[in-house]
């Protein structure tokens, strides 16, 4: 018969040590990013395991930022729900930042070069004037090239963050109808992170930092007199 072994005071606080870094790193990153248009915070939590080590894991703010208008044709932002999406060489991914351009080819991409795809596929304009529909519909002069694809998924669902401003969809992505989407252009959401909230958040960590390194400076010490003690002849 196994008996599981019980983590001592030591092994716990060390565990908790690591689990506030890793909290820190995620509040760091938010506050990194609070001027990264289109960025969406992560909010970190702990997680107790079998062992009764606890761990950080974080959940997405799916929240929306404030939109702020930019007067560039094709800078676009959603109000409400939804996911511009691109292609990029790991697949097929979610951005709310639309801060796009054009190509060599004349295609729409974003600021790392990835097409952003339509209904039809990437998204190629002419010369001429670009406007762009509450539902998405891409116009050149006047007339309709392809709607773009926005995208949403359950509000279970846990997207991931991958590069900061791009996030992997899951199996529960599906097209948002035309008549609940609202593009605007000439706008740009801004990240939906608190910098002031964010900062007290981190000084509220600093304060259970220091608190777990005093526990751990006073068991180690406590171990240290134990060891010596019993080292001394009766």
């Amino acid at each position: 018969m196994t008996i599981p072994l019980r983590p001592s005071g030591l092994t716990s606080t060390a565990s908790a040590l690591q689990m506030l870094e890793r909290k820190q790193a995620v509040l760091a990153n938010n506050l990194a990013n609070a001027s990264t248009r289109g960025f969406k915070a992560e909010h970190p939590f702990a997680r107790l395991l079998d062992n009764a080590r606890a761990v950080t894991e974080t959940t997405l703010d799916t929240t929306a930022g404030t939109i702020t208008n930019t007067g560039n044709p094709l800078d676009l932002a959603i109000e409400g729900e939804g996911f511009f999406v691109t292609q990029t060489p790991g697949g097929e991914r979610f951005v709310r930042t639309g801060s796009f351009q054009l190509d060599a080819e004349r295609r729409l991409v974003d600021g790392r070069g990835n097409p952003v795809l339509g209904e039809q596929g990437p998204v190629v304009l002419r010369p001429g004037v670009v406007t762009i529909d509450a539902d998405g519909m891409v116009q050149l002069n006047g007339r309709p090239v392809q709607r773009l694809r926005l995208e949403r998924v359950d509000d279970a669902a846990e997207l991931q963050h991958e590069g900061g401003t791009q996030f992997v969809p899951d199996d529960t992505r599906r097209l948002v109808p035309a008549a609940e989407r609202r593009v605007r252009q000439g706008a740009l959401e801004e990240s939906n992170v608190n910098p002031m909230l964010a900062m007290t958040d981190m000084l509220d960590l600093l304060g259970q930092f220091q608190a777990a390194q005093k526990v751990l400076t006073a068991i180690d010490e406590a171990r240290g007199i134990a060891v010596t003690d019993l080292a001394k002849p009766v």
